[in-house]
């Protein structure tokens, strides 16, 4: 999207979405034409009058189909929502913050139905097909936000991450997505998926651009970002599972990216990660956010099961037999795992990994249901590791000429703002 005004860049916005040979019809579910309008109406009128709302005054923006919008049914990707939902009364507090900082929100974007995949497919609404080749997975569940920020639809796209829904799709697409630290932005009418693992973060072509979507749904005053050189920042690669069986594409990127980073001047170390065993544990058991995501669901499964995605309701089935003894042990394994990963982080800044350790699969390859659980647990291996022990990550795209990759910096829980400093200087590294 090129520089101009925020009617301008509107203008281009729309004419991707609308474009019949692209995505716009499975990656945007509602258009907000008039609302849009004059929003960048107001927005260039302001910026006339030497006037600004902060950053993100005349940003054209999307957020994703789990936002209540005053007025709309919030569907969640799903049809029975989309049948028996009653319209929001107000905005969540992220599409009222964002309104008041002068974003102009064009779509409500496609995702998975509940936001509990990680391909990004959707059978009620069309999956949006991959920038990079069409024929592929987009990553999920922020998938048309995602698809809608990579294709030139929005500036901004606004998602949720419960297992890595903004860093999978972003990597798969070749852009930036952010998963702040649980607490960090507000989840209040937003349709859950599992309370102890959901975030709300922002994808785009930059770090910049989700530093200030960031920062604005997040209540914070702007304020310059660190600027760190990379010999001073304590850079750890993750060893065992995270880097353990990439496909080629993926380790020759993520090769290439640490040799970069070691050329710009950065010293990179390991970091052994024996908190994962204490996670397989708990996983064991079944898992706390799919126990959480089959309670929110539980009375939509059972009567309407039929109407509900195949391969997200066999999901949601799995997580039946857990009992209520079993979800305690497993919150309670999980909080003290928590506290001791904060601990073992301590001594490293960042810690860098694939954020996926696949390239994005056909859609084709996923067409199985046993196909699809096998993909689908491949894309999230590394991401939902991070949302597990609540810490803040992002993921950056490595430049390369073939399918995209992303790379993965992770800090502590509270640590975002360090973290995007330090992502703005791995970016500028990368090239």
């Amino acid at each position: 999207m090129t520089r101009g005004t925020a009617c301008e860049r509107l203008d281009q916005a729309l004419a991707r979405i609308d474009d019949p040979k692209g995505e716009g019809a499975r990656a945007c579910l509602t258009i907000y034409r008039a609302g849009a309008r004059a929003a960048a109406e107001a927005a260039d009128a302001r910026s006339k009058a030497g006037i600004t709302l902060g950053p993100l005054d005349g940003a054209i923006v999307t957020v994703k189909d789990l936002f209540d919008v005053a007025g709309e049914v919030t569907r969640a990707g799903s049809k029975v929502l989309a049948d028996e939902g009653k319209p929001a009364a107000a905005d969540a507090p992220v599409v009222r913050r964002l309104r008041q900082a002068g974003a102009v929100i064009v779509a409500k974007t496609n995702m998975t139905e509940f936001a509990f995949s990680g391909i990004g497919a959707n059978p009620h609404y069309g999956t949006p097909g991959n920038p990079a080749d069409r024929a592929r997975i987009p990553g999920g569940s922020s998938s048309g936000g995602a698809v809608a920020a990579a294709d030139g639809m929005c500036e901004i796209a606004i998602g949720s991450d419960t297992g890595g829904s903004t860093r999978v799709p972003a990597a798969l697409c070749g852009i930036v997505g952010y998963k702040p630290s649980r607490l960090r932005i507000s989840r209040d009418a937003v349709y859950p998926l599992s309370q102890s693992m959901d975030s709300i973060g922002p994808m785009a072509r930059s770090v910049a651009d989700c530093v200030r979507a960031d920062a604005v749904m997040a209540g914070e005053e702007r304020s310059p970002l660190p600027a760190p050189a990379l010999g001073d920042v304590r850079i750890a690669v993750a060893k065992g599972m995270p880097v353990d069986n990439l496909d080629a594409t993926v380790a020759k990127a993520f090769a290439q990216a640490l040799e970069r980073l070691t050329k710009a001047g950065a010293r990179l170390g390991d970091k052994a990660l024996p908190l994962l065993d204490g996670m397989a544990e708990v996983n064991k058991r079944g898992g706390v956010q799919p126990a959480e995501a089959f309670t929110v669901n539980r009375d939509l499964l059972d009567r309407r099961g039929a109407d509900i995605d195949p391969n997200v309701r066999a999901r949601l089935e799995r997580a039946r037999s857990i009992s209520a003894a079993d979800y305690i042990w497993m919150a309670n394994e999980r909080d003290a795992l928590v506290r001791r990963m904060d601990a073992w982080l301590a001594d490293v800044d960042v810690l860098a990994m694939p954020t996926c350790p696949i390239v994005a699969p056909t859609l084709a390859e996923v067409a199985a249901p046993e196909d699809f659980a096998r993909k689908n647990a491949m894309v999230l291996r590394n991401t939902s590791v991070w949302n597990f022990f609540d810490c803040c990550a992002i993921s950056l795209p490595i430049p390369g000429p073939g399918l995209p990759v992303g790379l993965m910096l992770v800090a502590r829980n509270g640590q975002d703002r360090q973290l995007f400093a330090v992502a703005a200087a791995v970016e500028r590294s990368l090239g």
